[in-house]
């Protein structure tokens, strides 16, 4: 009897497994194949995605040569992947929050910043590596997030607050909510009230729960 209902058990697991297969690797949506995330009208592909950590990956290798010293980057930056597409999502989050309150982003300003920056930093490369050492902001995208920052910046100033508080949040979690974000379930899901990306239980781990609740005594 004891061998019968190990058997069933098993045969529950993996029934369980293979259901939820297909949504181990497409986003939550069947209509979004291949996509890390949907934002509005946007995709992130996967690759996309995966170019991002690349490039990353890729800088801070070219910045810790040793390899030993590579090896604790890598394991202190060891959700590089969730960190990256939570950035790249909220990017265009605040994009959409910042086009709604009217507020632009001139190239000659991105520039001020980096030049202020850089004066403080010590010079260019000493800025580079500050970004990407705090930030995981490879050096090819630093003008694109400081954009950002500054995106940040002038949004909390047209709303009469600063970026810590929850006024300037609610203006992007309005945002989220316009854009309908969706992410594939291997990163997790978009909180639209935090306006950030959150861990979702595995889906696959809520059927074999519910398999094992319904198995027979």
């Amino acid at each position: 009897m004891h061998r019968r209902s190990r058997r069933r058990s098993a045969l529950l697991l993996t029934a369980a497994i293979a259901a939820a297969a297909p949504l181990l690797t497409a986003c939550g949506n069947d209509a979004h194949p291949g996509a890390a995330a949907v934002v509005g009208d946007q995709r992130i592909t996967v690759a996309q995605l995966e170019n991002r950590v690349d490039e990353v990956r890729e800088a801070q290798r070219a910045a810790v040569p040793d390899d030993s010293q590579y090896e604790q980057v890598v394991a202190k930056t060891g959700t590089l992947t969730r960190d990256t597409l939570h950035g790249m999502v909220l990017d265009r989050v605040l994009h959409r929050a910042a086009r709604d309150a009217g507020v632009t982003v001139s190239r000659r300003e991105v520039e001020g910043m980096r030049g202020g920056l850089e004066e403080q930093a010590g010079g260019p490369r000493q800025l580079e590596t500050a970004w990407l050492q705090q930030y995981g902001v490879a050096p090819a995208r630093l003008d694109d997030n400081l954009r950002v920052q500054l995106e940040a910046q002038k949004l909390a100033q047209s709303l009469g607050t600063d970026t810590s508080r929850p006024e300037f949040w609610q203006a992007l979690s309005d945002a989220s909510k316009k854009l309908d974000i969706d992410l594939n379930p291997r990163y997790g899901a978009w909180d639209v009230q935090k306006s950030g990306r959150v861990d979702a239980p595995a889906p696959w781990l809520r059927e074999i729960a519910a398999a094992e609740v319904q198995q027979p005594a």
